[in-house]
């Protein structure tokens, strides 16, 4: 495929609304790459960096010190974001965000979260989701998929991931996650079954981009 053609459907998504489940599936209707935890290895391959501390950062705003900024003083993420040689995760961040960049120019491809969206923003043909779903919904399938075995843990899992997700999203962007401003397409996989999500993007994708994978 020519690389001006290249296109990217990239897919934030709340803790157990089946968004990983959802970009595989694009990313086989459409015959195009996969990327989620994966991005994580590469990332760090390339930046000569232990892939168990970009694991440990995954999706994670930085974490402060106390003492790093005077008493009294407001917190400005930008004045923070500036003195990035001092917030490993930021090494993180702008590693993965460089290897996002340099596979979205060298193929077509389906990325979920790592605030992908907001990475690609200047990338011509992105195509950008957010997932979503019920409470119930999420804890069910969080329980199917054996991440927790319990509904209160499985609860419990999911508010945390969550927040830590919309931290990550909200520090590094100048967007909200889960906002619908902040997407294309938002989609809640409580009211439709996962071919019928997939049918949807696919229609909306021939629509802006001309390409139909049927």
């Amino acid at each position: 495929m020519n690389k001006d053609n290249n296109y990217v459907i990239t897919i934030g998504r709340q803790f157990g609304s089946g968004g990983r489940e959802l970009g595989k599936l694009l990313a086989s209707t459409f015959g195009i790459e996969y990327y989620d935890k994966e991005l994580l290895q590469e990332a760090a391959k390339q930046a000569g960096m232990s892939p168990d501390f970009f694991a440990q950062s995954d999706e994670r705003a930085p974490s402060f010190l106390s003492g790093m900024f005077a008493v009294g003083t407001g917190y400005n993420p930008a004045s923070c974001y500036s003195c990035s040689s001092t917030i490993p995760n930021d090494g993180v961040y702008n590693a993965q965000s460089e290897f996002i960049r340099s596979i979205a120019n060298e193929k077509s491809c389906v990325i979920v979260g790592r605030s992908a969206d907001y990475v690609l923003r200047e990338h011509p043909r992105c195509v950008n989701i957010f997932v979503h779903s019920s409470e119930e919904d999420c804890i069910a399938r969080i329980m199917r998929r054996g991440d927790k075995p319990t509904p209160e843990q499985a609860r419990t899992i999911a508010h945390k991931t969550n927040k830590l997700r919309a931290n990550y999203y909200n520090f590094y962007t100048d967007k909200r996650w889960g906002e619908a401003t902040s997407y294309d397409l938002t989609l809640n996989t409580s009211l439709l079954k996962m071919e019928d999500a997939v049918a949807i993007i696919a229609e909306y994708i021939s629509r802006r981009f001309g390409i139909n994978p049927y």
